[in-house]
């Protein structure tokens, strides 16, 4: 089966997240928020999406509408730009990030779910459909922050909507077959997966990288402006993220079948603590250009392997639970902490401190990924 409507599905989906996401707290310290309330509200996004991520999920798989659950989702999300460029007070912006994550969440689980089962036997190859995504991200980013430099962030919300848009055409006949066979009800296949130790602990990983990109994701840009970047540099940290990433989700197949998924997720959280100690180290903002490559072998890398363990773990027809538990908890829960306590933490220790702290919590999550994966298997096969 073609690959090629998938890859358009993530191309225009990162496109128009990245005309927003990445500005989302500049928006709010424009709106007059302070940090506190810039942390509630970068924390209620992933908070709400650690919830409609596994809901809309469930309710996919329980009900075997996957596209129509898929499609309404991301109508939601391109109207809920409309609600957070008319919110004015902290309540009423409170009331537009609730309504844009209740919708965000699900979008790429269940895309992710449709191309595991596009793929069948060749689901090694889920990195390079994905890239597409990162393509589209990078291009996004080679203009937007220049337009936002000229006419304003809200430039980012109009150019959100008018992607996402397209992507909901595109969308629309996206190939989101179920595959047949006996399956057990829905609870009874959730108690399976829950009680999975492997699925377990991909969920803890996911959740401390989640903590740390929480905070890259909705930090990083006030900390370069307060180094005294420029919305064009900031907009070139996102480039070099595509750059990085692009490689990784191409030989991501190859990682894949010669290393395996766990020594992959433990690549990924070594660059991650690599990535924030330098991060904590720099005193100008030209240096996160670099550092930003460290993107590919951290994100890309987990989220392939992540997606793969995520489908193996899965009981018949519990796919797309599978992935929003494992995107929930990644983008849901763990980006929620860093939401929330990035904004205090940083007005009481500051940027370079606050990210030295999170290079030590992911180097912490290695030595446990290991100890508990890896080294058994080890003694298993010396054994």
């Amino acid at each position: 089966m073609s690959t090629l409507r998938p890859k358009a599905v993530y191309f225009f989906y990162y496109a128009a997240l990245a005309c927003l996401a990445p500005f989302m707290t500049l928006y709010y310290a424009e709106q007059g928020m302070t940090g506190a309330q810039i942390g509630v509200l970068s924390g209620l996004v992933p908070l709400i999406s650690w919830f409609s991520a596994p809901l809309w999920g469930g309710i996919a798989d329980a009900l075997q509408r996957h596209r129509a659950v898929l499609l309404l989702n991301i109508a939601g999300f391109a109207g809920s730009a409309v609600v957070l460029l008319l919110a004015d007070t902290f309540p009423k912006l409170i009331l537009a990030v609730v309504t844009y994550a209740f919708f965000v969440g699900p979008i790429v689980p269940l895309v992710d779910n449709a191309v595991m089962g596009i793929l069948g036997e060749q689901k090694s190859n889920y990195g390079r459909v994905r890239l597409w995504g990162s393509v589209g991200w990078g291009l996004s980013s080679l203009f937007i922050g220049t337009l936002m430099d000229l006419s304003g962030l809200q430039i980012g919300f109009y150019a959100f909507m008018g992607i996402m848009l397209i992507n909901l055409v595109v969308s629309s006949k996206l190939p989101m077959e179920i595959a047949g066979g006996t399956r057990p009800s829905y609870l009874s296949g959730l108690g399976v997966l829950v009680r999975n130790g492997r699925f377990l602990l991909l969920l803890l990983a996911s959740l401390v990288f989640g903590v740390t990109l929480g905070v890259l994701m909705s930090y990083q840009f006030l900390y370069m402006e307060e180094m005294g970047a420029s919305r064009s540099l900031m907009s070139w940290t996102l480039t070099a993220n595509t750059i990085s990433e692009i490689p990784f989700w191409f030989i991501s197949a190859g990682l894949l079948r010669r290393f395996g998924s766990s020594k992959m997720i433990a690549l990924a959280l070594g660059v991650t603590a690599v990535r924030n100690l330098a991060m904590g180290a720099i005193s100008d903002a030209w240096w996160v250009v670099p550092i930003s490559l460290l993107h590919g072998p951290s994100f890309a890398v987990l989220w392939a392997a992540g997606v793969a363990d995520a489908d193996a773990a899965a009981p018949p027809g519990l796919g797309a639970t599978a992935q929003g538990l494992f995107s929930g908890m990644m983008f849901g829960l763990g980006s929620a902490l860093g939401g929330f306590l990035g904004g205090p933490a940083y007005e009481a220790i500051g940027f370079a401190a606050m990210y030295t702290l999170l290079g030590w919590l992911a180097f912490g999550m290695l030595v446990v990924f290991v100890a508990a994966r890896l080294l058994p298997r080890r003694r298993a096969v010396m054994g």
